[in-house]
C-alpha cells in the first residue's frame, strides 16, 4: 500500500463490505436515492472535484487501493471532519456503479430548494419543467444545459427519473450540484406560477410554433416531456404556447436532452438580445 505521507493521518483502512458507510455507498448507488441522512453517492475524480467546487457537504470519501494515487490530489481539497477510507479493490468495486471505476467515490449532500422560493421573486426568471423523462442521461443533460443557459430552477414532475441516479449525476457534469432542482406536482406548480405571470411553453415534436417564432422572454417555463409520450395532456392544457423544432422529416423526433438544449439556447439568445437593446 502506497499512501502519500501528507494523507496518512486521514486515510483509514477498511476491509469489510459490512462497514456502515460502505453499505450506505452501495445502497445509494444501487437505488439511485439518498441515504437515510440525505447523502447521495458520486464517483470519479472530476465529479468529486465539482462537488468540492460547489461547496457541498461531504460525509465520506472512499479510495480503492488501485485509485489511491488520487488521494494526493483530492484530499487537500476536502474539508476536515470527513471520513476518508481506503478499501481493497474488490470491496470498492462491490459498492460503486461503474464497471471500470476510477477508484474514488464519495457521499455528498445536495442543497435543498422549495417552490415557494421561486414565487414572487426574480419576476423574469426562466424555468424548466420536466414531465416524465425516464432516461437519467437525458435528465442530466437537461440539468447541465439549464445551468449553462441561465435557468433559475428545474422542476421535476411526476414519473421523472430520480435526479440522484448515478447516470444523471454523471451526465450533469456537476451542474446537478449547483442548479436548483425541485420535486413537484407539475400541474399544481405551473398553476401557482402562472398566477405570478409565468408563461408556459410546452415542447412538441410535430405541431406548434416553430422555435424561432416562439417568445421565450419574460417570466417563462419550458416544459419537456417523456421520451416517447411527450408532454402529458393535463400539462399541455396549461401551456400558453406549443413549440416545435423544425427538422428533417426523415427523423421522427429529437432526443429529449438535445431538444431541451436547443430550446434553452434559443431562450438564452432571445433574452440576451432583449437586454442588449
Amino acid at each position: 500500500m502506497n499512501v502519500p505521507k501528507e494523507a496518512d493521518s486521514r486515510l483509514r483502512r477498511v476491509t469489510s463490505r459490512q462497514n456502515a458507510l460502505v453499505k450506505d455507498l452501495r445502497k445509494a448507488f444501487s437505488q439511485g436515492e439518498p441515504t437515510s441522512e440525505g447523502y447521495i453517492a458520486v464517483e470519479g475524480v472530476r465529479i468529486i472535484e465539482e462537488a468540492i467546487r460547489s461547496g457541498l457537504r461531504f460525509q465520506a470519501v472512499f479510495f480503492s487501493d488501485a485509485g489511491n494515487a488520487h488521494s494526493a490530489r483530492l484530499l487537500p481539497q476536502v474539508a476536515g471532519n470527513v471520513e476518508i477510507m481506503l478499501l481493497p479493490d474488490d470491496v470498492f468495486s462491490s459498492a460503486v456503479s461503474t464497471e471500470s471505476p476510477q477508484g474514488v467515490a464519495a457521499l455528498v449532500k445536495l442543497r435543498s430548494h422549495k417552490l415557494e422560493d421561486l414565487l414572487g421573486s426574480a419576476p423574469n426568471s426562466l424555468l424548466v419543467g420536466v414531465a416524465g423523462i425516464q432516461d437519467p442521461g437525458n435528465l442530466g443533460t437537461i440539468i447541465r444545459s439549464a445551468e449553462a443557459f441561465g435557468v433559475r430552477a428545474v422542476l421535476l414532475g411526476e414519473k421523472t427519473v430520480s435526479h440522484f441516479n448515478p447516470k444523471a449525476v454523471r451526465a450533469s457534469a456537476g451542474s446537478l450540484f449547483r442548479e436548483p432542482l425541485i420535486r413537484v406536482k407539475l400541474g399544481e406548480s405551473i398553476a401557482a406560477l402562472k398566477q405570478h405571470g409565468l408563461r408556459v411553453l410546452a415542447t412538441s415534436s410535430h405541431k406548434g410554433k416553430p422555435l424561432h417564432e416562439a417568445n421565450f422572454t419574460g417570466a417563462a417555463m419550458i416544459v419537456v416531456g417523456n421520451e416517447g409520450a411527450g408532454v402529458p395532456s393535463e400539462i399541455l392544457s396549461l401551456a400558453d404556447e406549443l413549440v416545435t423544432i423544425p427538422h428533417s422529416a426523415r427523423v421522427e423526433s429529437l432526443n429529449a436532452g438535445i431538444a431541451a438544449s436547443i430550446l434553452l439556447y434559443e431562450a438564452a439568445r432571445q433574452r440576451k438580445a432583449l437586454t442588449a437593446e
